[in-house]
C-alpha cells in the first residue's frame, strides 16, 4: 500500500516507465508507483498516458481530476477491485437492514463527538457541551436528527450565523469542498478495492450521487477538515496544499498510532465486515 499523494499543479507529461511514475515539465521526476497513494491532477494544463493510468489502476492508486478552478472534480473508478467482486457485491445487496439503523447511530454519535472537540479547540465550550448533549440523545437510525440540530449550531459557531453550506461565495466553502473530497475519494478507494459498490449507502440514498456509501463512512472524519480551514496557517492561497496532505496526518486507530490514509483502509474495512456481519464492534479513528 502506498504511501505517497502526489500533487500535480502544473502543465506537465505523465508517463509510465520500469514501474515509476514519469513527471516531465521544466525537469524529469521519477516516484516508484508502490510508494503512491493518491494522484491529485491539479490543472487542465497536464497530459497523462494510458499505460501509466493502466498501472496506477492495478496498484490501487486513487487518482483525482480537477476542474479549471483545481476544484476535484471526478476520480478514476476501475471496474475489477477485488478479486472477490461478484461475492461481495451480492453480500451487500443482502446486507441486514436491522444493522443500518445502528451503524448510522453509531457514525452520527462519532461525527457529533468530533465537532464538539472542535467547537472546544476554538473555545466555543458553551456549544460544546449542547452538541455532547445532542450526541447523547441520537437513536436508532438517528430519526430525530440530531445530526441536522448539531450541524446549524456546529456551522454557525465557527463560521458565523449567516453561513451556510451552499454559499459558493464563502471561502470557507471552497476550503471544505476540497478537503472532504479528498476524504471522501481515499473512502471509496477502499470500498471499491474490497469489491463493493459506493453506490448502494445505508443512509445516503440519493439516486444520482455515486458515493452514497462513501458519503456515510466519511461523516465522522468531516471534522478534521473544518479545523485544517479554520487552523491560522490556512488561507486562500494554501488551502489546497493543507488539505492534499490529510491524508498523511498522524492519527490512532484502535489505539495504534498510524496515519490517515492507512487508518481509513482499516476503518473502512471493519465498518464493512459490521454491515457484513462479520464482527460486532464499530472503531472509529482518532485525528483530532
Amino acid at each position: 500500500m502506498g504511501f505517497r499523494t502526489i500533487v500535480v499543479k502544473s502543465r506537465s507529461k505523465l508517463e509510465y516507465s520500469l514501474n515509476y511514475m514519469i513527471c516531465r515539465n521544466e525537469e524529469v521526476k521519477r516516484v516508484l508507483i508502490d510508494e503512491i497513494s493518491v494522484v491529485i491532477i491539479q490543472s487542465t494544463t497536464v497530459s497523462l498516458t494510458a499505460a501509466l493510468l493502466s498501472e496506477l489502476i492495478k496498484h490501487k492508486v486513487k487518482v483525482i481530476f480537477c476542474d479549471e478552478k483545481s476544484n476535484p472534480l471526478a476520480e478514476l473508478m476501475p471496474y475489477a477491485n477485488s478479486f472477490a467482486s461478484s461475492a461481495r457485491i451480492k453480500e451487500q445487496i443482502n446486507w441486514n437492514p436491522s444493522l443500518f439503523g445502528l451503524a448510522w447511530q453509531t457514525i452520527t454519535i462519532e461525527k457529533i463527538k468530533n465537532q464538539a472537540m472542535v467547537l472546544g479547540l476554538f473555545l466555543h465550550d458553551d456549544t460544546k457541551a449542547m452538541l455532547l448533549q445532542y450526541a447523547s440523545e441520537v437513536t436508532l437510525g438517528d430519526a430525530t436528527n440530531r445530526e441536522g440540530h448539531a450541524a446549524k449550531v456546529y456551522f454557525n459557531s465557527l463560521f458565523g450565523k449567516s453561513f451556510y453550506r451552499g454559499d459558493e461565495s464563502n471561502k470557507y466553502n471552497a476550503y471544505l469542498n476540497y478537503g472532504y473530497s479528498i476524504i471522501l475519494s481515499a473512502i471509496n478507494r477502499e470500498i471499491t478495492a474490497s469489491g463493493y459498490l459506493t453506490q448502494l449507502g445505508i443512509h445516503h440514498i440519493g439516486e444520482t450521487n455515486p458515493f452514497n456509501l462513501g458519503c456515510d463512512f466519511m461523516e465522522p472524519l468531516r471534522p478534521l477538515v473544518d479545523k485544517l480551514a479554520l487552523d491560522k496557517d490556512t488561507n486562500e492561497d494554501n488551502f489546497k496544499e493543507v488539505m492534499s496532505k490529510i491524508l498523511s496526518l498522524p492519527c490512532k486507530y484502535n489505539e495504534m498510532e498510524t496515519y490517515m490514509d492507512n487508518a481509513i483502509k482499516l476503518y473502512v474495512n471493519n465498518l464493512l465486515s459490521f454491515l457484513s456481519g462479520r464482527t460486532d464492534n464499530i472503531s472509529f479513528i482518532e485525528c483530532l
